[in-house]
């Protein structure tokens, strides 16, 4: 991966950005994507859309990735001077305790930890985690007055991870569910650009897709495109521990993963295979039959119907703060929207073909 893409992932990766605190990810995103796009707009919830404005072909695409990421709440501090959490999204209890966290304020990052009493202080443990309200987050204080001058209820709280590089081109760090999708959605609009696409792309940064889809809903009814293709991870199931019915034959460093089924649009779906065919880019298959969960369900139902996919990266550990991808994937993902991008207009209209 060059330098500059490199730093820009990282970027993405070291801001926090939870489900309705979004903004300074955003930032990030949009001034990335104002060096390539035509325009960049914001709405007052912070969704960001880049577009290309292309040439005279009556035709547009959307590569839609969403900007939030998993993680907590403060809701309550305590006379002695914890703070009491709720989950953002699907936060895993089992992997909470003992962790190093940020409690991101108005006048900037506290530091903490939720703390976990000793085994050896444990009575009759079953090794069952408590619920995440149950938890508290200890940032040094002694008392419940020191930590209000520093904390408020409501404040967003996340892991404290930074990026880092395993073997063979692996990459781990908290929240590549979805830093990964939005950068490949602004890349592959990039990608798009410079190969001259004639269709109007789009790259999309939504909110609020951790706590049901929110961003995607406001912008699949604003900026009807004649498909979208939301970008985000998939479960890579070739790690140990995984249960061979939840197997799904995704792997790392085996391409993107187009899905099949559900909101996933045939047309759509034959179109990124023959591109990807075309490109010799490897892609994987995964079957979605009822939903994908993902921003795809809720695009491919605005303004009365739109056609839609999801491309997923394979992504270990999904909603832990060690998330594991595989770099070769993420750069194939982008260099196929790219390409998809390109020849759009060669493709378009999707239809079903009745």
């Amino acid at each position: 991966m060059e330098h500059e893409r490199r730093q820009f992932l990282d970027d993405l990766l070291a801001t926090a950005s939870p489900s309705g605190y979004e903004v300074p990810g955003q930032r990030v995103w949009v001034d990335y994507v104002e060096s390539f796009a035509d325009d960049v707009r914001v709405d007052e919830y912070g969704n960001a859309v880049a577009v290309h404005e292309g040439g005279d072909a009556d035709a547009s695409i959307a590569f839609a990735g969403h900007g939030d990421e998993i993680g907590f709440i403060v809701r309550e501090v305590t006379d002695d001077g914890f703070l009491t959490i709720g989950r953002v999204g699907g936060s895993d209890k089992t992997v909470t305790q003992g962790q190093h966290v940020t409690v991101h304020t108005d006048d900037g990052p506290v530091e903490g930890v939720v703390g976990q009493t000793a085994i050896h202080l444990r009575d009759g443990d079953d090794g069952e985690a408590p619920d995440i309200v149950e938890q508290s987050v200890d940032i040094g204080v002694a008392e419940g007055e020191d930590a209000e001058e520093l904390v408020e209820v409501g404040d967003p709280v996340t892991f404290a991870q930074r990026v880092r590089e395993l073997e063979d081109g692996r990459l781990t760090a908290r929240g590549m569910d979805n830093r990964v999708g939005i950068w490949a959605a602004a890349e592959g609009l990039r990608r798009a650009v410079e190969a001259g696409a004639d269709a109007t792309v789009y790259a999309v940064s939504t909110v609020q897709e951790e706590v049901g889809l929110r961003g995607a809903e406001m912008v699949g009814f604003d900026l009807d495109p004649d498909a979208v293709i939301a970008c985000d991870v998939t479960h890579a199931t070739d790690s140990p521990g995984v249960p061979g019915k939840k197997s799904t034959g995704v792997e790392l460093g085996e391409g993107p993963v187009v899905a099949r089924g559900s909101a996933n649009h045939p047309a759509l779906v034959t179109a990124v295979r023959e591109v990807a065919d075309g490109e010799g880019i490897d892609v994987q298959l995964q079957a979605t039959g009822s939903r994908t969960g993902t921003d795809a369900d809720a695009f491919y139902t605005a303004r009365g119907g739109t056609p839609a996919l999801n491309l997923g990266l394979p992504n270990r550990y999904m909603h832990t703060p060690v998330e594991v991808i595989d770099a070769e994937d993420l750069d194939a993902m982008a260099d196929l929207l790219g390409a998809v991008g390109a020849v759009a207009d060669s493709h378009a209209p999707f239809d079903v073909g009745l």
